[in-house]
Order: structure tokens, then C-alpha cells, then sequence
């Protein structure tokens, strides 16, 4: 008998260990690109025109993430993910904190996530389609020092420490996802000085039929003091012969000691092929914005062309070609980057 109850118990410790282990998960991807950069202005020595082949690591990830029951309706859910360099650059060896938090999923009253997460109006973003080099949102910087030339283009929510975001739940099957998020500010302030608070909303409406639309606004969050975002998407695929995904998104943001709002417009396509084995897809994506960063008279055009092969559902092929030709009416400063490369994504 003693027997018994001791292997139900190790039996029994052992599947709440099982319940309790987190899922490891990632994603290695890899690129050769090549990539001429030149910036001309009103002060010689500033001029840049360089070649360069480069290696880059294009937001490779590790993580571990996880729940366990805490009561019948309610799951303790925990995420640690972390950017890692695969190519080794110097400013970016070791774990950089990615979406970190602890949380509760409740049956009921949605999820509550507390830690550092991204903004949600990074839950409205589902018109990107450029990847590898090309995958650049929220590079906004025309002044960029030395010979460290980013193509540039619209601002975008970025991680905000410190912060909470409820995700609520599903009423009566309504095809709508709202998220809001809060983040305060915990830096150290003197008497005299303010201690601002941000926050932020999305709602994404998808009912399954092959059209979506969205719209999220921030205050105080990341790159912009006030950014709102509107997004649509139509799958031709679900109505006609065409395996062709559309979108656009625009968006409208408003930079503390700005001239003027800047605007951003993002068009893309991507078109199924299916002439292949396995998977595979072509896209085109436009991405042009106004007053960069706030400042009048600063403006950016960016198209790329691009494609996909799905080897295996986790191991896909990516090729593109871009270019980004950006101006500072002000300075007289032009800003011109072109790239073509290719490489191999992992997930795991």
C-alpha cells in the first residue's frame, strides 16, 4: 500500500512539474546583404557614398513562455523573450530584453500582462510584409552620425517598460480583439518636474471572411507623443481566383517640439505562387512618409520587392530588393539607400 500512494505521488508530482515547464521557442534569421548607402548636404565633410556586404542578424529571438492553472478559471501565463545577434555586432552581443511580463488569463475578464511590452499599436500592424534588411519601421533619423546610414520611414510603437496591458475577452463572438495598455513612468524625477504617464488602445476587427480593419492610438508611449494608426487588409483569395493579399495602413503622429504631424502611408501586395512544392509568395510594398520625425519638409519614399519559400512550415527562403531615397528640404540633405540580399529564416 505504502508503495502505491508513493508512486501516485511521484506520478502525480511529476505531471504538475510536466504542466509547469515552459515552452522554449526562437527564431534565427540570417542574411547576406548588399547594400550602397550615400547621404549629400550642404557640408562636404559629411558626405557619405559607401559599398558594403553585410551579415545581419534580423530580429532573432529566444524565449520561454508558459501558464499554469492557478484556479479553474484563472492561468498564471509568463513570457521572458530575448533579441539576439547572430552575426556578433558589438552593439548588440547578448540577450537584449524583448516582451517580458507575468500575468493572468482570466476565463472571464481577459488577460492582464505586467512587464515590459510592446505597444498595441503594434497589434495594428498587419500590412507589413517587407522582411530581413527591409524590415524597418520606425527608423525616423535623418541625422545620423558618420557613415551609419538606416533607410528611414515612419515612427512606430516601440517596447514600453514598466507597463500593464489587458487584452479583453471575446463577448458573445463579436469578431473584435480590443487591447489597452497603460505605462508609468518609474525614472527619477526632481520637485519641479513632471512624471508623465502613457497610454494606449487598439481594436482589430476580423470575423474570418477575409477582411480585416483596425485602429490604435497612443499617448506618451514610445517614439511619438501622440500616434494614431488605421489599417485595412482584403484577401482576394476568399472571394475571387486570385491569391492576392492587399493592404494599406496610415497613420498620423504628432512629435513633442515638432513643426508638423508627420504622415505615413504603407501599401503593400502579396501575391501566393502556385507553381512551387511547397509554399511560396512575391510581395511589393510601398511605404511613404511626410515631415519625418516631425519636422516640416522632410519627407521619405520607400519601395521594396520581395519573395518567400517555405521549405518546411519553420524553415522559409527570403530574397528582396529596395530602395530609399529620403530629403531634408531644409539642410539640402539627400538620403539614399538601396539593398538586395536574401537568407534563411528558422523558427523553433
Amino acid at each position: 500500500m505504502k508503495k502505491l500512494l508513493l508512486a501516485t505521488a511521484i506520478a502525480a508530482l511529476s505531471v504538475s512539474a510536466a504542466n509547469a515547464a515552459p515552452t522554449v521557442y526562437g527564431k534565427a534569421f540570417v542574411t547576406a546583404d548588399y547594400v550602397n548607402a550615400e547621404r549629400d548636404g550642404n557640408d562636404d565633410q559629411f558626405d557619405v557614398d559607401s559599398d558594403s556586404v553585410q551579415i545581419n542578424s534580423n530580429i532573432s529571438r529566444l524565449g520561454f513562455k508558459g501558464s499554469e492553472a492557478m484556479t479553474a478559471n484563472t492561468d498564471v501565463i509568463y513570457q521572458l523573450e530575448y533579441g539576439i545577434a547572430i552575426d556578433g555586432t558589438d552593439d548588440n552581443i547578448g540577450f537584449k530584453s524583448r516582451d517580458t511580463y507575468l500575468g493572468l488569463n482570466n476565463k472571464q475578464y481577459g488577460q492582464f500582462r505586467f512587464g515590459r511590452n510592446y505597444s498595441v499599436t503594434d497589434y495594428i500592424n498587419n500590412v507589413t510584409v517587407t522582411e530581413g534588411f527591409w524590415d524597418n519601421l520606425g527608423v525616423s533619423n535623418l541625422d545620423m552620425e558618420g557613415d551609419v546610414l538606416d533607410a528611414v520611414t515612419m515612427a512606430d510603437g516601440g517596447r514600453v517598460n514598466d507597463s500593464i496591458v489587458w487584452i479583453a475577452p471575446k463577448y458573445n463572438g463579436l469578431p473584435l480583439e480590443l487591447a489597452l495598455q497603460y505605462g508609468a513612468d518609474e525614472r527619477f524625477v526632481t520637485d519641479s518636474d513632471d512624471r508623465d504617464s502613457g497610454y494606449g488602445a487598439s481594436l482589430m476587427f476580423d470575423q474570418g471572411t477575409g477582411f480585416t480593419a483596425g485602429v490604435a492610438y497612443e499617448k506618451d508611449m514610445s517614439q511619438a507623443g501622440d500616434l494614431l494608426r488605421g489599417s485595412a487588409t482584403v484577401d482576394l483569395g476568399k472571394y475571387m481566383a486570385y491569391p492576392v493579399m492587399l493592404g494599406a495602413m496610415y497613420q498620423v503622429a504628432d512629435f513633442d517640439g515638432g513643426d508638423e504631424d508627420e504622415k505615413g502611408l504603407i501599401v503593400s501586395a502579396e501575391m501566393g505562387l502556385a507553381n512551387f512544392a511547397r509554399p511560396a509568395s512575391v510581395y511589393v510594398q510601398y511605404n511613404g512618409t511626410e515631415n519625418l520625425a516631425g519636422f516640416d519638409n522632410r519627407d521619405s519614399d520607400q519601395v521594396v520587392v520581395g519573395g518567400k519559400y517555405n521549405f518546411k512550415d519553420n524553415m522559409i527562403a527570403h530574397a528582396y530588393v529596395g530602395n530609399n531615397s529620403a530629403e531634408d528640404k531644409n539642410s539640402n540633405t539627400d538620403l539614399d539607400v538601396f539593398a538586395l540580399g536574401g537568407g534563411l529564416e528558422y523558427l523553433f
